[in-house]
Formats: C-alpha cells, sequence, structure tokens
C-alpha cells in the first residue's frame, strides 16, 4: 500500500495533467486534494480534486480512482486491473443508456494500463466530437459515448475520473441510528425496489459482465466479475475461469463457482484448522452440489438473466436525511446473473450471513418480507400493474416480488449467499439449507459425505492440518520478528 501511494504521490503533476485533458481545462484550474484526504478502499485508492474555477458542463469536484493491484490478484493473475476497470466503466456505460433515472454520477474519463484513455465525449473538441458522431452512424449502440486517445504519463497502472457526489450521505453513516426508523427504511426500501426493477426490466442473453474494447465498443463478453474472482486471485488462489468464458445456462456457472470454493481450500495454507472443520467444509461443498436441481428449476436455466449490483452495500448508497437515495457509487463487480440469485441484501440487520440465527433470524426475515412488500407495491406503481413481470425461457411470466418470496420458501436465498460468500457456506448450508431437507447430518453421514468431494478427502484433511501448522508456526516466527509477539495469531482467521 505505501509503494502504491508513494508512486502516485511523485506523479501528482502527471495525474492533475491527465485529469486537466480529461476535463479539457487547464491544469491551473485544477487543485489535487492533500493525502490525508486520500480515500482507501478496500479495492481502490481515491484521490480528490477540486475544479477552482466555475465551467458550467462540469462538476465542482472530481475524484480519480486508481485500483489497487495487490488486492485485486494483479501479480498472480496480470490483468486484473486491466480486467477491473474495463467491466466497471462499460458498466457505467450501460446504467447510462438503459437505466438513465437511476442516479449515478458521471464517469468523466478512464484510462486502462498503457496508453489507451478516453474522454467523455460532452468533454472533447468540436472536431473529435465531430468524428465520434460519424463513428456511432456506422457503430449504432454499441459503442460508448467517449473518445478514445492516447497518453504518455502513468502507462503502468489505469485509473477512472468520477465525478464527486455532492448529496447526500453514506447511508452506513446513519444506518445504526436510524435503521429502526420505519418512514426512512421505507423510503430507502423504495429507492431500493425502483434499482431493482429497473434493472429487471432489461433481460440478457447469458450469464457475464459487460466490458469495453479499445475502441469503446461495449459487449457481455467478460466472465462474471464478482467480487470473489478477484478475492480469491488476490491470495494466490486459482479461479480457473477464464476472463472471457461467458454461460448461457445457470448449472455451468453455478459448478464453476463452487470449484473456485474448491480451490480456495486447496491452495489457502489456512483453509482447514483441524479435522472437524475440514469434513464441514468438504461436506457442505458435496451437499451444495447435490441440491443445485432442487434449487435451480429446469426452466430457469436459461434464464432470464438481468445486471445485479453485487457490491451494493450501505456505503455505496448515499441519501438525503430522509434515506431517499440521492447516488449509487463503486459499481464494480457488477455481474449479469440468474434473477434467482439477485436477491435482498442480507446487511438490513446488521448482521453478517452467518449471524442470521434465532431472534437475527427472525429479524431478518420481517425486514425480507418489508423489502419485498416494496418491490410489490413499486411493481403495481407500474403503468398497467405488469412493471415487474419477467419471462423465462418458456414464455411464462412472473413478477420480481413473487421471484423473491419463490426464494425465501424455498431456500434459493440461502444457496444464492453460500455460493457467493468467501467462506460462511459451511454455516449457511448447515444452518439453512440441510434442515429444508431432512435435518442434521449425522457423523457417519457428514463422513460420508465428505469422502464424495474427491478421492481420498480424509488424507486431503490430513495433509491440509500439517499445511495449517506450518502456517502458524510462520505467523509466529513473523510476529516474533517483528517484535509483536504471537498474539493474534492470523492462523485463527480465514480471509
Amino acid at each position: 500500500m505505501l509503494d502504491f501511494c508513494y508512486y502516485l504521490y511523485t506523479n501528482l503533476a502527471e495525474i492533475r495533467d491527465l485529469v486537466a485533458r480529461h476535463l479539457r481545462i487547464p491544469a491551473a484550474d485544477l487543485e489535487i486534494g492533500e493525502f490525508a484526504d486520500w480515500r482507501h478502499g478496500s479495492f481502490n485508492t481515491c484521490i480528490p480534486i477540486e475544479i477552482t474555477k466555475c465551467h458550467p458542463r462540469l462538476p465542482a469536484r472530481v475524484f480519480i480512482r486508481f485500483p489497487q493491484p495487490f488486492k485485486v490478484g494483479e501479480a498472480f493473475h496480470p490483468g486484473n486491473v486491466d480486467e477491473k476497470l474495463r467491466c466497471e466503466a462499460a458498466t457505467y456505460v450501460w446504467l447510462r443508456r438503459n437505466c438513465p433515472r437511476m442516479p449515478i454520477p458521471r464517469l468523466l474519463g478512464l484510462g486502462f494500463p498503457g496508453t489507451q484513455s478516453f474522454t467523455a465525449v460532452e468533454n472533447e473538441s468540436l472536431w473529435n466530437r465531430l468524428v465520434w458522431h460519424l463513428r456511432q452512424l456506422w457503430a449504432g449502440q454499441a459503442l460508448s459515448p467517449y473518445f478514445g486517445h492516447h497518453r504518455h504519463a502513468l502507462s503502468e497502472i489505469g485509473y477512472l475520473v468520477i465525478e464527486h457526489v455532492e448529496q447526500g450521505d453514506m447511508l452506513s453513516e446513519t444506518w445504526e441510528q436510524h435503521r429502526s426508523d420505519p418512514k426512512r427504511r421505507a423510503n430507502l426500501f423504495r429507492g431500493l425496489s425502483q434499482i431493482l426493477l429497473s434493472l429487471a426490466k432489461i433481460p440478457h442473453p447469458r450469464i457475464g459482465s459487460w466490458t469495453m474494447d479499445d475502441r469503446g465498443f461495449l459487449s457481455l463478453t467478460n466472465r462474471p466479475l464478482a467480487l470473489m474472482l478477484h478475492e480469491f486471485e488476490s491470495h494466490n488462489i486459482p479461479t480457473n475461469i477464464a476472463r472471457d468464458l461467458t454461460y448461457c445456462s445457470v448449472e455451468p456457472w453455478v459448478l464453476d463457482t463452487l470449484a473456485c470454493q474448491d480451490n480456495r481450500i486447496r491452495y489457502q495454507p489456512n483453509a482447514i484448522h483441524d479435522h472437524a472443520d475440514g469434513r464441514s467444509q468438504l461436506s457442505a461443498l458435496t451437499g451444495l452440489r447435490a441440491l443445485l436441481p432442487n434449487l435451480v428449476s429446469r426452466q430457469d436455466r436459461g434464464g432470464p438473466f438481468v445486471l445485479s449490483l453485487t457490491d451494493l452495500h450501505a456505503s455505496n448508497i448515499f441519501v438525503d436525511d430522509d434515506w431517499h437515495i440521492k447516488c449509487i457509487i463503486d459499481l464494480e463487480f457488477a455481474c449479469v446473473l440468474p434473477t434467482q440469485m439477485v436477491t435482498v441484501p442480507h446487511w438490513l440487520t446488521s448482521r453478517g450471513i452467518d449471524q442470521l440465527t434465532d431472534t437475527d433470524l427472525e429479524e431478518y426475515e420481517a425486514m425480507y418480507e418489508e423489502f419485498v412488500d416494496a418491490v410489490k407495491h413499486e411493481e403495481e406503481e407500474e403503468a398497467g400493474g405488469d412493471g415487474g413481470q419477467l419471462a423465462d425461457q418458456d414464455g411464462e411470466t412472473t413478477s420480481y416480488s413473487q421471484i423473491l418470496r419463490q426464494a425465501w420458501a424455498t431456500g434459493g436465498f440461502w444457496y444464492s449467499q453460500a455460493l457467493t460468500s468467501l467462506d460462511a457456506f459451511p454455516d449457511i448450508f448447515y444452518t439453512h439449507l440441510l434442515p429444508r431437507f431432512g435435518g442434521d447430518l449425522h457423523s457417519e453421514a457428514e463422513e460420508a459425505l465428505m469422502k464424495l468431494w474427491g478421492r481420498d478427502a480424509a488424507s486431503f484433511i490430513d495433509d491440509k492440518i500439517v499445511q495449517q501448522k506450518g502456517y502458524d508456526e510462520q505467523i509466529r516466527e513473523l510476529f516474533a520478528t517483528t517484535g509483536k509477539g504471537n498474539q493474534g495469531l492470523a492462523g485463527d482467521e480465514r480471509h
């Protein structure tokens, strides 16, 4: 992190020139924020930049956002930074074009690793705007509204230049204080329902992610870039999902996603703590594969597929004092997924997905119902009352609220959460899925299920426990070397 920030800090003059080129204003009109004002998120570093002179076509402030290579697995899987930027930029373009009422900030410019950059057409010169319009006459809607050009600085990294959100505050800042307020919650759920339904109106032909090529053309040809893929690859865990792999049916995608969890267990040195932990994880993965036909119906295997904002948490939602949604930020990891996998947010009760038991589960179920009621109300508000109707591959239609209710009733909600969770799938399987199919597993049944995970599963667990002990010893030595002792052993936690 320090090396990356130092690199950015020593190239502030180049950064200012780049932003000035994208905004088509003199570099002297820009003031870069102090280092203390830089924002460091889970995957990005953002530098605030103020536009010191009034330019009517521009916001007062912008951010230039750089993906952190070490957080997205660039060293292990080269090209991840490029992939992340292309998919997020394409998502911005697609949403602006297809969901114009969705409140997202303007993407003013971008640059991929290398020299290829793009500037929003409205900020280009008259000549460049004319060139772009001539290209669009030939290319049609596949061409993004950005003019391509080359840069000579910062070719090692990529970036997005995004308008600063001036209205509202992050929902996370007032969530705990006001989440029990029914009026604020109703406003929030209404806004989230409108976003969900606006995305559901537009079916897609396959599971994947939108991406932008070097000519500025959009295509749904990237692998479904969920957070899990870059998270695993940042920890040197191969996902074995090629960047150009998309899916026309649900089952292959589910099986490939579960195979990613197999690889996490294989390649993460502290993935299995003891024999009981190993049996639990391997039997849960076997059970999730066995449950697939029960929770994904045959008539839904070919769609519909819809765009999902998979990273939509409380810090990415800006609201006013009454919790009306003013803006949605950070569109990274948006994927086209099966409709039955696009569910109600799990954070509505401020609990982790693996903490939803007993009274916490009862509270979440009430929030789930309240959210679905909000979706149904928005469906009824649509013209003709059929705004939320979706058709499967056989032409049968249903509403999104019905899909959400069915997901809760059948356990599909929990299956989708287990599928996309980084490491909570055993708890979800044993607590929420297995009881729907006959209750707990006794030790002999769990052992048998574990053996079906793969050949010599018992020996594999033995080897992983030895690996765990070696990992623990390495951590002790590291802490001792740095003078921090052996407290807070990292081997006690997974990702």
